[in-house]
């Protein structure tokens, strides 16, 4: 491989570079990741609680009006505040207190579940279905027999029937965002009763985060031990009965955000579950599943146990509920895509250097020198090839010449000078595809961890996991106006593009007037391109864009001949007097 095609592969690896970032992540999620599980539609639907039960044409109300319509139970811990709501038995008013909405100091946290009748309402509640036992329903009372629900205090609910059969749902809740539910059934009547629990998760409306070639976000679960990113609330919509159902061992579903989760589970993940999502009006979804029927003898109790995750996808917190509870792929509900094992190796190591450092982004840069650092070989291999693909160049032309008429004798005779010369001409252009993973595996980390929203960088850079908010193009927020889409352009990726563009200038190829047209415009898009990403992206390709500049500029002067050095200094010389 001549230098003339290292020039052309330089710049194809280029392009490839930005085709994987834009594409990559469509490709495996529709057609290289796990197929979903067998769907079934139709008659063995579990007559959970139907969605969209209370909505009607009736107004929506502010949350702490409709909160003050029913009489509640308080939740408290460190992680989670809000409330049970005793008519019904639901989940439907959660706070998470170690995040807020905005970067506002007086921002209210995170709203996770708000009740019937709200904007964006989401909660979960619990139940049965059964033939000839009158069975609580939305509008039944519990008692319960605390007045706060706390990480060290469970609560036990009640509802009496009045006909022999007691319903007991015991609500716990741990540290961080797992919730579990005993269902049970005393049955003190003369004659056994046969019901089915079920567990329900309710949303009003599509995510503002729309699920998209690089995120999933909306319906999710584990079934049969795979994982399903592959419905979103569109097909609910479009499928059968608008009713998508999978039996299961084991597993979970929920729904999923960019950041926020809710995702239920059978706790014992051996037995077998009916799992449904579904749709009805004004765009509610439903995530639900059953277990087996029970037949409840009279003067005994039967239970079964699940569990609720409803909180933030934190990393740590999703690994450990993976491990603790068994919950298959649990970890999964960050869809972290197909470098799924790099990218949380860099999670780990990069939220180490945060404990440290204390600033997500010096933690950056500092896993910039890291990775440069550890790929460092392969760079000095790749310009070590190509200096040595520059020094053959004048008798690789003399075959050329000598063999014209000839291509397969030509081919033939630079194979046996390149083993004659030791030059191994790939060495400058597989190292560049190895990067592709870490060019991949960083973006999607940044991209899909909670633990970069809100982090402050330096300067007007507040938020990480946001765009560039400060641009040019309103005299950077002195003109009180906001510009057009495709002018949002801040100052971070202006810098990347300015980055890219002298690594191009100090390249040591000098390039056909054609690939020369295409890699100027380059940077040009790099820039548009970068904008609307995370500033923590903007901030690592900037450092990384630097460090390679200045190993490039070593490493060119390292491999180069004393020939070489003088004609590089002259053509500086002579730069320098023209100018």
């Amino acid at each position: 491989m001549d230098d003339k095609h290292q020039q052309r592969n330089l710049v194809i690896v280029t392009i490839l570079s930005a085709l994987i970032l834009l594409g990559w992540s469509f490709v495996t999620k529709h057609w290289l990741s796990t197929p979903p599980a067998p769907t079934q539609q139709g008659k063995n639907q579990p007559k959970a609680e139907l969605t969209g039960e209370e909505s009607g044409d009736k107004p929506l109300k502010p949350v702490d009006q409709v909160l003050q319509e029913t009489p509640r139970l308080p939740i408290l811990t460190e992680s989670v505040e809000g409330s049970v709501n005793l008519k019904g038995l639901r989940l439907d008013d959660l706070t998470l207190i170690r995040h807020r909405e905005t970067l506002a100091k007086n921002s209210p946290a995170v709203r996770l579940f708000s009740p019937a009748g709200t904007e964006n309402a989401w909660f979960t509640s619990f139940g049965w279905t059964g033939e000839n036992v009158a069975l609580p329903n939305a509008d039944s009372l519990w008692k319960a027999d605390s007045d706060k629900l706390t990480a060290d205090h469970p609560v036990n609910f009640y509802w009496n029937n009045q006909q022999g059969q007691i319903f007991r749902i015991t609500l716990s809740v741990d540290h961080d965002y797992m919730f579990n539910a005993t269902e049970s059934v005393i049955n003190r009547g003369n004659s056994p009763v046969i019901v089915q629990p079920y567990v329900l998760t309710n949303h009003q409306g599509v995510f503002k985060t729309a699920s998209s070639w690089t995120l999933h976000t909306g319906p999710i679960g584990v079934f049969n031990g795979s994982v399903n990113y592959h419905v979103d609330f569109a097909d609910i919509d479009k499928a059968t009965n608008n009713s998508i159902r999978n039996n299961t061992q084991g597993g979970w579903i929920g729904f999923s955000d960019k950041y926020w989760l809710t995702a239920l589970a059978p706790h014992n993940q051996k037995i077998a579950i009916d799992t449904d999502f579904r749709s009805s009006t004004n765009h509610h979804y439903q995530a639900d599943f059953t277990v087996a029927p029970v037949v409840v003898a009279a003067g005994k109790t039967a239970s079964t146990s699940v569990d609720v995750f409803a909180g933030a996808k934190e990393v740590r917190v999703l690994d450990r509920y993976r491990d603790q509870l068994h919950l298959p792929h649990f970890d999964k509900a960050i869809d972290w895509g197909w470098f799924a094992i790099i990218e949380k190796v860099f999670f780990y190591y990069l939220d180490w250097l945060f404990l440290h450092v204390g600033n997500y982004g010096l933690a950056i840069i500092l896993m910039v020198f890291t990775i440069r650092a550890l790929i460092f070989p392969i760079a000095n291999k790749q310009y070590a090839s190509m200096a040595s693909m520059r020094r053959l160049q004048p008798k690789m032309q003399a075959v050329r010449e000598r063999y014209k008429n000839d291509d397969a004798r030509m081919r033939q005779e630079l194979v046996t000078l390149y083993q004659k010369e030791k030059v191994n001409p790939f060495a400058g252009c597989l190292p560049m595809f190895i990067q592709f993973p870490i060019f991949i595996a960083l973006y999607k980390t940044l991209l899909v961890t909670i633990e970069s929203r809100h982090q402050p960088f330096i300067l007007w850079i507040k938020d990480l996991s946001a765009p560039d908010p400060l641009t040019p193009f309103n005299l950077f927020g002195l003109l009180h106006f906001t510009p057009p889409h495709f002018l949002m352009i801040g100052v971070l990726p202006i810098i990347l593009g300015i980055t890219m563009w002298l690594q191009f200038r100090a390249s040591p190829q000098q390039l056909e007037p054609a690939q020369q047209q295409i890699m100027s415009f380059l940077p040009l898009i790099s820039v548009i391109f970068m904008a609307p990403l995370a500033a923590g992206l903007q901030v690592y390709y900037i450092f990384n864009n630097l460090i390679s500049l200045a190993q490039m500029m070593w490493l060119q002067h390292r491999h180069s001949t004393p020939e070489e050095r003088q004609d590089r200094a002259e053509k500086k010389r002579l730069s320098k007097k023209k100018a």
